[in-house]
């Protein structure tokens, strides 16, 4: 499932205030002015003005629209610790007074042009008019707060009339976006974090340097912002090689790191702070079981918790598990019971390579020699992309003998990173030299995501050549080749002969 979350904003309604006056008001020109200038320059004091009062405005009016109107307060620029009140801001914005029983007529008919923005009321009470409501329109959609032929057209039908009010909005902190007030806080001209991924009740962010001082406001307005995120973490290390996990900072929220997930309708457990967890990765989780069938066989050697074996057993594979890390393989146990597969799968707690050349061998070989014509396939994971590669030279002389069909060979799902320009030739030269012979023809590659900028993770798909998984034993009536004797200087071949 976790996929990539943006960040969202609260669906609480807009606090209003509202004022009426005449067309003629003198007051106007010196507010529209203020509103002519960009967001950041609008003074405090402009969030006071003309409260309760509505004034209306002749259709010719030539005041031009904000582009900023939706940004905070100037002064939060700098904040380091989250002020919510600091972000209070009042906007003028264009409305149309409609009698109550045609309102909803016209919000079909102008559905383009009345404000849509989330968690702002579209229509508000009229407090002069108790059988009238007021409809806001968005200011981005009526340029100098002036009627287009379409919307009087529409009007006209309707009989409401084109005049259009000003209409005072107090904004607060509850009705900006995350992406708008990241921005106004952070220094001009600098990224602003815009993504996390999403792990259970965690938002996990990777933070740049410039990003840091405002990494605990960052924090606290993701909590705000996203409903059922209760902690935010930073990573503040590389992700350890042995264990796959990786330091990290709470920015925000509860210190809980237990949380729960759902992936491709399965449910996991895991302490996020010990073990690997990525949500990136549910479509390639997916795609690979799907290449199994029921029967088959799987090997997962760098199992994390269970995302590939757990819906591997459910659909009735024959399932060896391992991995190194003790959370990892606790957490697969209990994901396990979990999910109701516990009975199904074999859990290992070994190092890859052990797990290769010990539980995996053993059923290959008794597997692989119980008949001629066997059906069923065999499947190797090996999901350790910065060092699995690695690990494939323990397939040369696995096993001793004859194979009996090649349609038995395994296959090998081996992933990997890679910073070369082309990703594919790459990884398969690397894994041909890890096995001591050519893929060329028998291999395919996957690319799975973008990790970095120019760096890939790809997964390389193949069955492994028999003349590399079997040592071939001498044909019989053939003694193998003596030995040549090592001599040392100390030794002529007389005294060894002697």
């Amino acid at each position: 499932m976790r996929i990539l979350w943006r960040f969202g904003y609260s669906a609480r309604l807009l606090k209003t205030n509202h004022y009426r006056t005449a067309a003629s008001n003198t007051s106007s020109p010196a507010v529209w002015m203020l509103l002519a200038q960009r967001s950041g320059r609008i003074p405090a004091l402009f969030a006071a003005v003309q409260k309760r009062r509505i004034f209306t405005m002749p259709e010719t009016a030539q005041d031009n629209t904000n582009p900023e109107l939706y940004s905070p307060h100037p002064e939060v620029r700098g904040m380091t610790l989250l002020n919510r009140e600091a972000f209070k801001r009042t906007v003028v914005v264009p409305a149309l007074k409609v009698k109550k029983e045609i309102v909803h007529t016209l919000l079909k008919s102008l559905k383009h042009t009345v404000l849509q923005r989330p968690g702002l009321k579209r229509v508000v009470e009229d407090p002069e008019d108790e059988d009238s409501k007021l409809v806001i329109l968005d200011p981005h959609k009526i340029p100098e707060f002036s009627l287009g032929e379409s919307e009087k057209e529409v009007l006209k039908q309707l009989h409401i009339s084109p005049e259009v009010s000003k209409y005072n909005l107090e904004l607060t902190y509850e009705n900006f976006k995350s992406e708008e007030i990241l921005r106004a806080v952070l220094p001009e001209g600098q990224d602003v974090t815009s993504g996390f991924s999403r792990v259970g009740h965690i938002a996990h962010v990777n933070l740049r340097d410039h990003q840091l001082p405002y990494r605990h406001l960052i924090g606290q307005v993701i909590v705000d912002k996203n409903p059922g995120i209760t902690c935010v973490v930073n990573k503040t290390s590389i992700i350890d090689s042995t264990y796959r996990n990786f330091q990290m900072e709470v920015l925000a929220g509860e210190n809980n790191l237990v949380t729960k997930v759902k992936e491709n309708n399965f449910t996991y457990e895991l302490d996020f702070a010990k073990v690997y967890w990525n949500p990136r990765l549910s479509t390639e989780h997916g795609r690979i079981v799907e290449l199994l069938k029921p029967g088959d066989v799987l090997f997962d050697v760098f199992a994390g918790i269970g995302p590939f074996a757990i819906p591997a057993a459910r659909k009735k594979c024959v399932v060896f598990a391992n991995d190194l890390n003790p959370e990892s393989y606790h957490w697969l146990l209990h994901n396990c019971k979990l999910n109701k597969v516990d009975n199904k799968i074999k859990a290992f707690n070994m190092d890859g390579r052990d797990f290769l050349l010990g539980p995996v061998r053993e059923e290959l070989r008794k597997e692989l020699t119980l008949a001629k014509e066997q059906k069923t396939a065999f499947h190797i994971v090996m999901n350790l992309p910065a060092l699995a590669i690695e690990f494939l030279d323990v397939f040369r002389h696995l096993l001793v003998g004859e194979p009996c069909s090649t349609a038995v060979l395994p296959t090998v799902h081996c992933y990997g990173f890679s910073k070369h320009e082309n990703p594919a030739k790459d990884i398969q030269e690397r894994a041909e030299a890890a096995l001591g012979a050519s893929l060329e023809g028998r291999c395919s590659t996957y690319l799975v995501r973008n990790v970095a900028p120019n760096k890939e993770m790809l997964c390389i798909t193949f069955q492994i050549p028999a003349d590399v998984l079997y040592k071939r034993p001498c044909p019989a009536g053939e003694e193998p080749a003596p030995k040549r004797l090592r001599t040392c200087k100390a030794f002529t071949e007389e005294d060894l002969q002697s």
